[in-house]
């Protein structure tokens, strides 16, 4: 072999294994995103009250290294925003066993995803939830409080979870998780109330009953991510979908959109890691309202 071949074999070797570390890091290597949330209902007895936030999960193990993550950050409660397993891989032990490793660090709450009505193991998956102590939150509520000050920690269930006769009744899906958000805040009856749901495509709906942040997933960050192009397909959007990461504002209503932690259907990440949501709240004070 002449050394012009040796020197392009070598090449298209090493172009294989720099691509293939590549997309390796880009699926496996947690990336923190934490954000600064600022609202003038936030208690002043929740001043730097950290919420960690992990999504779309699908059965994937990191194999300590989310829960390392975690106990880094030491947040005051994780919230687990749906689909903790995936359809087409069913793994409920993995998946428990992610939530205990959580329950260690924190108070764990929970909502459905898509992919546990899919499943067709949900029931087994919630029996397991209750028995390790995860705070079931599908259209529930729960009042966090501190130093008798409060704020409302509201969930709903995955649209998929829907009783077609309820959405009959109520004009439209969306109308139906409207009026059951509206709902849950009026017997939550604090001024400050943050909202888990799984479907980020809602926006409008959250902005409708007057919800002050929600925290979604489902859109996986758009799965691959180009310059300039928020992602290119995420479920339940399409392509080019408008929401996919970061934080979004409609009517006063915000959304932190996790970007998640495992795959689905397509199994490779592009410039979009896994996301764990770090958020920490902030009163506003009255200068700055008045500013």
């Amino acid at each position: 072999m002449n050394s012009k071949k040796i020197i392009s074999y070598s090449t298209i070797l090493l172009l294989i294994i720099m691509t293939a570390g590549y997309l390796y890091y880009q699926n496996n290597a947690i990336e923190l995103s934490i954000y600064d949330f600022e609202h003038e209902n936030i208690p002043e007895s929740f001043e730097g009250y950290k919420i960690a936030q992990v999504s779309d999960l699908h059965n994937k193990e990191f194999n300590g290294r989310l829960t390392a993550e975690l106990e880094e950050q030491d947040p005051d409660i994780i919230v687990v925003t749906g689909d903790v397993i995936d359809r087409n891989r069913t793994n409920i032990p993995v998946a428990v066993q992610a939530m205990e490793e959580m329950l260690e660090i924190a108070p764990v709450y929970f909502v459905t995803g898509n992919h546990e009505m899919a499943s067709g193991v949900y029931p087994e998956l919630q029996r397991e939830i209750d028995r390790i102590g995860v705070i079931d939150l599908d259209n529930s509520y729960e009042r966090l409080e501190i130093e008798g000050q409060e704020i409302g920690l509201i969930g709903i269930e995955d649209p998929l979870f829907l009783f077609l006769d309820d959405i009959i009744e109520a004009g439209s899906e969306d109308l139906l998780i409207q009026e059951r958000i509206e709902d849950l805040i009026e017997e939550a009856g604090t001024e400050f109330n943050l909202l888990l749901s799984h479907r980020a495509e809602l926006m409008s709906v959250y902005a409708a009953a007057d919800v002050d942040l929600a925290l979604t997933g489902h859109a996986h960050g758009g799965q691959i991510r180009l310059p300039f192009i928020n992602g290119l397909f995420a479920p339940s959007q399409g392509f080019l979908p408008e929401y996919t990461s970061g934080q979004y504002v409609e009517d006063g209503t915000q959304m932190i959109v996790s970007r998640g932690l495992g795959n689905s259907i397509f199994p490779l990440r592009i410039n979009n890691r896994p996301e764990l949501v770090i958020v920490n709240l902030r009163p506003q004070n009255s200068e700055e309202i008045n500013d």
